[in-house]
């Protein structure tokens, strides 16, 4: 089984996006054990190359007690969405003031930021939304050579919503659909067999109940 997950909740509309909030380390560390609580004990680790991610494998370790090293692989970082929203208004004047501090307004223009990157609308895009989708495929590819029985990575939500839309050969446009829907910690779950992937689930927090889901449910 392959077990994705999703970094914990960082720092949106900070200095510094790319380091977890104090809830994104207590999220990391409930989610470890809620796993551990589950059975799942990993025998491959791998993880984005982003401070976030690194940063909620090691809130994970912390309850799992795996003892393992995870393996950096940078194809499973995210897109540069700031970047991307910027190119998409370098020619244009109606860029929103609180376009990367305002939740609504950021992800609803992101939303319409990346159908149009998908349709190669962006001039100059930080990555094309084709590299995109094959660098996401190689980290997949990496994780399915290394045989694992039970792995794990750590990566963010648009590679995450790449991953399932491409597993399910669904239209690109629903990358972007699934990707808002995925908490913070959330887990999706592979099945890795005979060169062929299966989704098993998808947006699990099993870290969360009735008594902590005003604190712990986030999406950014």
């Amino acid at each position: 089984m392959f077990h994705l997950i999703r970094h914990a909740q960082a720092s949106f509309g900070a200095a510094d996006y790319d380091n977890l909030s104090d809830l994104g380390h207590r999220q990391s560390e409930a989610l470890g054990a809620a796993l551990k609580r589950q059975g799942v004990m990993p025998d491959a680790v791998f993880i984005g190359a982003q401070k976030r991610h690194r940063q909620t494998w090691e809130g994970l370790e912390r309850a799992l007690g795996s003892g393992m090293t995870p393996i950096v692989v940078p194809e499973w970082n995210e897109f540069d969405f700031g970047g991307l929203l910027e190119a998409r208004y370098q020619t244009r004047v109606d860029k929103p003031a609180d376009l990367h501090s305002d939740r609504k307004t950021h992800f609803r223009i992101l939303r319409d930021t990346v159908l149009e990157w998908q349709r190669d609308e962006i001039e100059n895009p930080p990555e094309s939304f084709a590299a995109f989708t094959n660098r996401v495929r190689e980290a997949r590819a990496i994780v399915a050579a290394s045989d694992a029985k039970t792995a794990l990575a750590v990566s963010s939500g648009g590679a995450i919503g790449r991953t399932v839309a491409d597993v399910l050969d669904a239209p690109a446009a629903q990358m972007i659909l699934l990707q808002l829907q995925v908490k913070n910690c959330a887990v999706a779950r592979f099945v890795m067999a005979k060169g062929q992937v299966w989704l098993n689930g998808f947006n699990d927090t099993p870290h969360i109940e009735a008594s902590n889901e005003d604190e712990m449910l986030t999406y950014s």
